[in-house]
């Protein structure tokens, strides 16, 4: 048995296709050997955890990295949460609307819309993804009385993103997600310093972490380790920093990944 190690997969597009929106029997079969064979299996994600969907948790990771690092569960233990402050994020939220910015935030407990029917069709088709799910359907982020973790905005050629990336400068980050979408995220947290925290806390060596990602938002994770896993449709920009591509999440890519690094 390879000695203990601890493998981080980002969730859409890696353990979850984004073509069935289902979990690949093989991928399941593969966590299952690993956590046999003794390591540690984790979640690291963008999505904060009231948007994990029920189907990761059930699959008993020992962790979940939410938030991109700003949210980190280990064994049913917070060892740690920073929420954007209380005044900065009231003073984002007003900024959407004065920069005509769109899109939602994303806390712990919930996730949060505008109580106005978006111009952009894809946040209203993440509200009703998230409704499905029993989020975003309580509180309307103008109410405010709530702390979030990060922002997802949407712009056009209405919007004054640069302004608006200028007046979150002192807290956040914006990830170009491509046609128009940014993935506004906490400055000096990100899925590689979740990482660290959990490599800290188990004392172990850089060649016992393993990560598997497929978009931009796991690049700094990809960048961070030495054991990297890009699934067969991922964005290029993890590229340079990719040690080994398997196949598709649908074509059995983790288990693949797995059997390759003798993992299982």
């Amino acid at each position: 048995m390879k000695k203990r190690s601890a493998l981080f997969f980002d969730i859409d597009g890696t353990l979850l296709s984004e073509k069935t929106k289902e979990i690949p029997a093989s991928t399941v079969r593969a966590l299952q050997k690993a956590k046999q064979e003794g390591h540690a299996v984790f979640i690291n994600t963008g999505r904060t955890l009231c948007s994990v969907p029920v189907k990761i948790k059930r699959l008993a990771f020992d962790g979940l990295l939410c938030g991109c690092g700003t949210y980190i569960v280990y064994q049913n233990e917070v060892l740690f949460e920073h929420p954007l402050p209380e005044d900065h994020g009231y003073e984002y939220i007003d900024r959407m609307r004065e920069l005509q910015i769109d899109g939602f935030l994303e806390g712990t407990e919930d996730v949060y819309f505008s109580e106005r029917i978006s111009r952009f069709e894809n946040v209203e088709s993440t509200r009703r993804y998230m409704a499905s799910m029993g989020l975003g359907v309580e509180v309307a982020y103008e109410k405010k009385g709530f702390r979030y973790d990060k922002i997802l905005i949407c712009t056009d050629e209405k919007s004054r993103k640069e302004e608006f990336f200028q007046a979150i400068d002192k807290d956040l980050i914006p990830l170009d997600r491509q046609k128009g979408v940014y993935e506004c995220i906490q400055k000096g947290y990100s899925k590689a310093t979740a990482i660290e925290v959990m490599r800290r806390h188990l004392e172990l060596s850089m060649d016992q972490i393993y990560v598997f990602g497929d978009s931009s938002n796991d690049l700094s994770m990809f960048e961070y380790a030495k054991h990297t896993v890009a699934m067969g449709e991922h964005d290029p920009v993890l590229e340079p920093y990719t040690e080994y591509i398997t196949d598709a999440v649908e074509q059995d890519g983790i288990e693949k990944a797995m059997e390759y690094y003798g993992l299982i």
